[in-house]
């Protein structure tokens, strides 16, 4: 069997389960991101959420998934059917392949790339395109305007995200996930992470995901006091729950950045626990519940308030922050705790 698995079959059915490995722990974690997600605002609101199907409404989340799969499939008259049937097939697999470069342990990832950072950008920035894509096949231009909107959103914060980044970058020297938790395994545990020299950075960071995915406050592209459900309103059946299933996808992703960037990903906070896969799946875990209670309590902005924050006040800060970071790293501030990190170092 050994020797198989080094054939050029084996190597490729290696590849295959790896990959299958990754999408069935995707596709299993957005049933309980969904599931979670109603949970925790019902709570806030004093409600049970999801009670009835299944052991504590469990099995409530398949059952809403197979009735979308087994609805009709509406297309609007004069939609463009191949664009319109495009769009959330192009935004489901462009949030999934984005996992192909997060490692959940030291060497457990499916593509271990010296430039896993820009794959990830490079992969964020075409997600636009199936939003795009829906709002304008759609025929009508309430979705039109939604997905402008989305667009417009999303390129507005990925600026901000991408410099912020860039600071995490100059004390890593490293472009791959796996270099940055392992720039971060110090003596001292939690007070290790970079989320102590980049605090600043952490919150805008935060924020700017939560825009980045039109997550709410920011849910502005499909407000429904003002574009119904935006790029999304003609959409129904399975279409639908693609352009759903990728929006949990890409917003459990952001939690996996935020925790590799600077919650140490698989490292334990404590140095006399050891590190486990289980430490990377918690912390994403946490920051998804950081994502509900937003959502449950902070009132939604308005559009103009949205796109001054993105351009007047997280720009200037995060570009600002990466004179300071490049800065504190040549002349080694603060013990250099935002030195460029090497091997064994």
């Amino acid at each position: 069997m050994a020797d198989f698995l080094l054939t050029g079959p084996g190597i490729a059915l290696t590849i295959v389960a790896q990959c299958l490995a990754v999408l069935a722990f995707v596709l299993i974690s957005v049933v309980f991101l969904v599931y979670g997600d109603r949970k925790i605002w019902a709570a806030v609101q004093m409600r049970r959420g999801p009670n009835v199907v299944g052991a504590f409404g469990l099995l409530q989340i398949p059952a809403d998934a197979l009735k979308y799969i087994v609805k009709e499939i509406v297309i609007p008259a004069g939609a463009d059917k191949t664009v319109f049937l495009l769009a959330p097939m192009l935004a489901f697999v462009l949030a999934t392949i984005s996992w192909a470069v997060i490692p959940f342990y030291d060497t457990w990832v499916l593509a271990d790339l010296n430039v896993a950072i820009l794959y990830v950008f490079a992969i964020g920035s075409l997600e636009v395109y199936g939003v795009i894509m829906g709002g304008w096949a759609s025929n009508s231009k309430y979705p039109f305007l939604g997905s402008l909107r989305s667009a417009a959103q999303m390129i507005s914060y990925e600026v901000s995200i991408g410099l912020i980044i860039v600071g995490v970058i100059i004390s890593t020297g490293s472009l791959n996930f796996g270099d940055i938790v392992r720039a971060q395994d110090g003596d001292y545990g939690f007070f290790s992470w970079y989320w102590l020299p980049h605090l600043p950075m952490v919150f805008l960071f935060f924020i700017s995901a939560l825009a980045e995915t039109n997550r709410p406050p920011f849910d502005l592209p499909e407000a429904e006091s003002e574009l119904v459900a935006g790029y999304q309103v003609e959409y129904s059946s399975t279409p639908f729950l693609l352009f759903m299933a990728g929006e949990y996808i890409a917003i459990f992703l952001m939690c996996a950045l935020i925790t590799l960037l600077f919650f140490g990903g698989w490292l334990s906070p404590f140095p006399f626990i050891p590190d486990s896969p289980l430490w990377m799946v918690a912390k994403m875990s946490f920051f998804f519940f950081m994502f509900a209670m937003v959502k449950a309590v902070v009132p939604r902005y308005r559009y103009d308030q949205l796109m001054r924050i993105g351009w007047k006040v997280f720009l200037p800060l995060s570009l600002a922050w990466v004179v300071i970071v490049a800065f504190f790293a040549q002349y080694g501030a603060f013990g250099g705790a935002y030195a460029r990190w090497t091997v064994g170092g």
